[in-house]
């Protein structure tokens, strides 16, 4: 298989898109030739048999120079390849269409998030195969769509044997006591925006605080957009009005090439985000072997319930409470190494493409 693989970005040290510089390791493991057209370009590391190009908003050019960019590299491109596939943006197959059908190259799209939109729409007409991760993360009803599990990749989240003691771990070993000298690590990561809900585990903590419950939170990501300094703001002020400047700590950006180790330095990994599809950090947590606490509404029918939770503040704190007293689960890993890991995504996906 020689594959065109097109992208929002390709840089190994971004802290959200960097984990799919290795989809295309993977991909050029079981392929023989790769071509990446990424809108923006930064640091990578990738085989031989890899081609890459950009668009060039990394340079800063406009978007006009950045589809002429686009057009010129499928003309130069689609010739060499068998297959086109598209990461995350309808768009692009929509602007390419024309030069697909011209080349009669089949297309397939990954796509996983809750929002149908009219680009959506039109791509599912043009489509041949759409791969997602759930039946929650693509609502757009359609006879193509192929539900393939994420692509986790679970040789690099794994859990260490230096993860930090928790309470469950000094009644494990016979030290119980009422009131443990070890803090409770409560982590979080994705961007500061609303859609995170971040607010919701503020409160919570002024909860855990008034009942004498021992822990830090530790929240990973930074602002994606510049509308979203507001929100951070809003969230920094609360912290303070709520006396929390000792209890959540933002740590910023981590490169995705780092993140494991991040994951690995917690007890509880907590998400209450309004994704409506599988959230990607969430499987890396659990792979990670943290437990896990979420309000998303996709793992439903994947953790027991002990695992889920509501957004109300009071169930979520009891719900902490409680999970520091369980001891590490190894199901949670087990569940992503057999649904959700990477070596067995790319085989599925070029299996579509053959």
């Amino acid at each position: 298989m020689k594959i065109l693989i097109i992208t929002q970005k390709l840089d190994i040290n971004d802290d959200i898109l960097g984990f799919f510089h290795h989809w295309i390791e993977e991909f050029a493991k079981q392929a023989e030739k790769i071509v990446v057209i990424a809108q923006s370009v930064g640091e990578h590391h990738l085989p031989r048999n890899v081609e890459i190009f950009s668009l060039g908003k990394e340079k800063g050019y406009s978007k006009i120079r950045q589809l002429f960019n686009f057009y010129r590299l499928l003309f130069k491109n689609l010739p060499k390849i068998n297959a086109v596939f598209v990461h995350m943006i309808p768009l692009w197959v929509v602007l390419g269409w024309p030069l697909y059908k011209i080349y009669r190259k089949k297309v397939y799209l990954w796509y996983v998030h809750k929002s149908v939109n009219l680009m959506l729409k039109l791509a599912e007409k043009i489509i041949d195969k759409i791969f997602t991760a759930s039946k929650e993360s693509f609502r757009l009803p359609s006879k193509k769509v192929a539900i393939t599990g994420h692509g986790i990749d679970t040789e690099k989240f794994k859990s260490q044997n230096s993860r930090p003691t928790s309470p469950a771990d000094e009644v494990a070993g016979g030290r119980a006591n009422l009131k443990s000298n070890r803090k409770f690590r409560i982590i979080t990561a994705g961007r500061i925006a609303p859609v995170k809900n971040y607010e919701i585990l503020i409160k919570t903590a002024e909860i855990l605080k008034n009942r004498g419950f021992d822990f830090e939170i530790k929240i990973a990501g930074g602002l994606a957009m510049e509308r979203d300094n507001v929100y951070f703001e809003k969230l920094k002020n609360l912290i303070k009005e709520k006396n929390l400047e000792d209890k959540i700590i933002f740590v910023g950006s981590i490169p995705h090439q780092n993140i494991a180790e991040f994951y690995q330095g917690g007890n509880l990994f907590v998400n209450f985000s309004d994704t409506g599809s599988i959230d990607k950090v969430i499987l890396e947590a659990m792979a990670c072997g943290l437990l896990v606490l979420t309000s998303n509404e996709a793992f439903k029918n994947i953790l027991p319930e002990k695992y889920l939770t509501s957004k109300n503040q009071e169930e979520i704190a009891g719900k902490m409470i409680a999970l520091s007293r369980v001891d590490f689960d190894p199901a949670l890993r087990d569940y992503v190494v057999k649904n959700h890991d990477l070596n067995q995504l790319i085989a599925k996906l070029i299996s579509f493409m053959i």
